[in-house]
């Protein structure tokens, strides 16, 4: 992999406050990733995940599909979404930003912003749209645009499609795991770090498979439930950050700390908040025997060489949260339409696959799960070029 194409920075004459944009690859002349916002957001930071969506469209190549990946990049901002000052330091940057946004960069919500708020927030800053910059590849763009406005207005259970299809591939991510490993899902035990749109999403899907979540954690600290949680109930007292409402809670819900569920009883963690969570000092406290990235980067190299060592498998972010951004493309180009069940099947039938071919070639070559990602990566991104070249 190369140096980034594009990287920048940017800072707001208003507040000072910063914001970046890595776009690392293009292909046909387009890249996408999300844009997020959070507090001590860094260019080092932004250019990791825009590494990491390269690799996430490249792992979804089907040179059979409608969709045919484009490049990655990212966007950042350094602000508490919570600041009173934030929607206005976002439309500053969108407008910043929109000679790249029109012209090569597709972006869309990410962690500190709802999709919402970057829609509002773009049309005030004179964007036709977030992802306008795929328009010129769509065969027919007014269908396209309307398959997804439709898919966007789909409900499940009171919740939209846009907010359960990363959480279903990240539970699809789970389940393949466990059925390659012959665990039944009955009696595997679950902790959720962080409960907003990826890990409730993933949260509720795993307790409808039969999975057991005994812990979710969130900005005021761990619910705990050893024998089980209320995970609808825990969904509907949410804020809109994903923050619950204690009241919510059951006689026997225990508040623990907010790091107590690296610790907990648990089969599986699932890290569905912020970036470099798991570190060389707090992973000796995990218990689990699998931790499944529904965030990105939460667990720094060096912590999981070192749990790697304990036999804990750590299954990469680049593939397991990789369904949101897949879904976006499969339902724009027209692989699948604005239907929840066509959607839901479509993510879970990628999704296992991908897992699968993850699991057998890190085996076979006795390598972890990321560097297997790596190397289909590796193997994939040749062939893209060939047929597209390195900047069209």
């Amino acid at each position: 992999m190369t140096t980034p194409l594009l990287s920048l920075t940017w800072t707001d004459h208003v507040t000072g406050h910063q914001g970046f944009l890595v776009v690392d690859r293009l292909v046909r002349g387009v890249a996408s990733g999300g844009l997020r916002m959070r507090p001590g957001c860094t260019l080092d930071e932004v250019t990791g995940l825009a590494r990491g969506m390269t690799m996430k469209e490249v792992l979804h190549y089907d040179p059979e599909a409608r969709y045919i990946p484009l490049g990655g990049a990212k966007g950042g901002i350094d602000c508490d979404p919570r600041d009173p000052a934030a929607y206005g330091l976002l439309v500053r940057y969108l407008r910043a930003m929109r000679p790249y946004i029109e012209s090569c960069w597709t972006t869309g919500e990410d962690l500190g912003l709802s999709q919402e708020l970057v829609d509002r927030a773009a049309a005030e800053a004179g964007l036709v749209s977030s992802i306008q910059a795929v328009y010129p590849l769509l065969d027919d763009e007014a269908t396209a645009r309307r398959r997804l406005a439709d898919a966007f207005a789909v409900e499940v259970d009171g919740v939209g499609l846009d907010e359960l299809a990363g959480g279903c591939g990240v539970a699809e991510s789970v389940l393949a795991a466990l059925d390659l490993a012959g665990v039944p899902y009955p009696g595997t035990r679950v902790a959720v770090q962080g409960l907003g749109t990826m890990g409730g999403a993933t949260a509720r899907f795993l307790t409808r498979a039969g999975l057991t979540v005994v812990a979710v954690a969130d900005i005021k600290g761990t619910v705990f439930n050893p024998e089980g949680l209320d995970v609808e109930a825990l969904l509907a007292a949410r804020d809109t950050y994903g923050t619950v409402d204690r009241s919510a809670l059951r006689p026997a819900d225990r508040e623990l700390p907010g790091d107590a569920w690296l610790s907990l009883d648990a089969e599986v963690l699932v890290p569905a908040a912020v970036s470099y969570t798991i570190d060389a000092a707090n992973q000796e406290r995990i218990r689990a025997r699998w931790i499944v990235e529904a965030a990105n980067m939460p667990v720094l190299p060096a912590a999981e060489a070192l749990l790697a060592a304990r036999g804990i498998t750590v299954l990469p972010d680049v593939v397991v949260n990789s369904g949101t951004n897949a879904w976006w493309w499969w339902t724009l180009f027209g692989d699948i339409g604005a239907d929840a069940d066509e959607a839901f099947a479509h993510i879970r039938r990628s999704m296992r696959a991908l897992v699968e071919q993850l699991l057998t070639r890190a085996e076979a070559d006795g390598i972890s799960p990321r560097a297997a990602a790596h190397a289909l990566v590796a193997d994939r991104l040749p062939v893209i070029a060939d047929r597209f070249g390195w900047y069209r």
